[in-house]
């Protein structure tokens, strides 16, 4: 008789702000923090990687170990797409020292591709909305990397004298966020 091959599952999820990228909160803080378990019941699919807690957007959930590797590792150099709002308009000099790579404290970045963008037509609205200043207007700008340091969105826009505001990871690979509400899923 012929054994009968697993069924793989893959997911796309539009993980929203303040929801931490694993299933169950092993923090030590006082109260539980929104995990992917109040979104997604589906046994056996595990992330793909990690998205801060603070960063919103596409998240890879699989039961195929092997396509796991592929998008986490940084070996495979899965190129991921971050729309990122920022404190201030971005400058041209700025944006040519991302595309090509600054020096953080852990050592310097691989060349992205960088570019300044409008903001993205029909965005949800973030709960909490950003900080707004009257007084310092603030841009958008697309990044496309092809490593994924700890915070490293965040670190490089400080680096060259923006300061994230919101952070929304739109694409992986040939994957995207396109008409996925937050907390929503689909199968691929």
């Amino acid at each position: 008789m012929q054994a009968t091959a697993a069924r793989v599952t893959t997911i796309l999820f539009n993980k929203p702000f303040g929801v931490l990228s694993q299933f169950t909160d092993r923090g030590t803080e006082g109260s539980p923090r929104p995990t992917l378990s109040a979104y997604i019941d589906l046994p056996g699919v595990y992330p793909a990687g990690r998205l801060d807690r603070d960063s919103e957007g596409l998240m890879v959930l699989t039961s195929d170990g092997a396509l796991q590797a592929r998008i986490a590792h940084p070996k495979f150099k899965a190129p991921k797409t971050y729309w990122v709002q920022v404190e201030g308009e971005i400058k041209e000099d700025a944006l040519h020292a991302l595309a090509s790579g600054v020096t953080l404290k852990d050592g310097p970045t691989k060349p992205a591709r960088a570019m300044r963008m409008d903001a993205p037509a029909d965005l949800w609205p973030r709960d909490p909305p950003i900080r707004v200043r009257k007084s310092v207007p603030d841009s958008w700008l697309s990044l496309t990397l092809r490593e994924g340091r700890n915070r490293q969105v965040r670190r490089m826009t400080a680096h060259v004298g923006f300061p994230t505001l919101r952070l929304i990871r739109a694409r992986i690979g040939e994957w995207s966020v396109d008409g996925l509400a937050p907390g929503a899923w689909r199968a691929i």
